[in-house]
């Protein structure tokens, strides 16, 4: 193995573990860090196929804080819209949606942090919005969770409900869109090798990330879910114009 692919293994663990920490996966980490080594169609591939094992991995874990009333109303509108997005990502501008998306989310995310006790109404119209919206930015720029992340913050949730919600959401995301591309060529067949180490990730990442948790209050665990919004959005907004 190349010391390209090695550096690669090691950041996509070290996202894992972040992912799994913040609540929201590592797909908002591992998509600009996957992007500093793959072109942009491969990375949609590469972070859909990682995902799809990274969320069987929390849902083991995490399997007791699973709400079916709000997976099923955000995760419903997000598969479909997920398949839409990734549709159109032969035609769309990506690269701006996705900087008018980083832009939002740090917006959003600074509001949350001042008003901190304002609780976003659990209703069906905004669980269907978040859901709507999430899906479409996943399929479209390869990473969704921010945006549910952000809606999932919204309602406070505990921080294990956050994790296994936003998890088994983000499977029938993830595996609806990992169809797409992989139909459409976005995984090649000379990175197949990758999968074994993907998988291998997506597991201890994961645990790590439990054990990290169990030693984190719910006060501190939302700093960290807007925290890390904030960061990678900014990060995202610097590679665009000047990466």
């Amino acid at each position: 193995m190349t010391e390209k692919y090695a550096l690669f293994i090691l950041l996509a663990f070290f996202s894992e573990i972040l992912g799994t920490v913040s609540g929201f996966g590592s797909s908002i980490l591992f998509v600009p860090l996957a992007s500093m080594f793959f072109d942009f169609k491969t990375v949609l591939g590469l972070t859909a196929v990682f995902h799809v094992f990274s969320n069987l991995s929390k849902i083991a874990l995490f399997r007791q804080g699973i709400q079916k009333n709000i997976a099923l109303k955000l995760g419903i509108p997000a598969v479909l819209f997920v398949i839409l997005g990734a549709w159109l990502t032969t035609f769309l501008p990506t690269k701006q949606i996705e900087l008018g998306m980083n832009v939002v989310l740090i917006v959003l995310a600074v509001y949350l942090m001042i008003n901190f006790n304002k609780k976003l109404k659990e209703s069906d119209l905004n669980l269907y919005l978040g859901g709507m919206a999430s899906g479409f930015i996943a399929g479209v720029a390869g990473t969704g969770g921010a945006i549910r992340g952000i809606t999932l913050a919204a309602f406070q949730l505990p921080k294990e409900v956050f994790i296994a919600t936003s998890a088994i959401i983000d499977l029938g995301v993830d595996f609806s869109r990992a169809v797409v591309y992989v139909g459409n060529g976005y995984f090649k067949k000379e990175y197949i090798f990758l999968i074994p180490f993907l998988i291998g990730i997506s597991i201890l990442g994961s645990y790590l990330g439990k054990l990290i948790l169990k030693r984190t209050s719910e006060l501190v665990f939302r700093y960290i879910v807007l925290a890390v919004i904030i960061g990678t959005g900014a990060f995202q907004i610097y590679r665009y114009f000047f990466g």
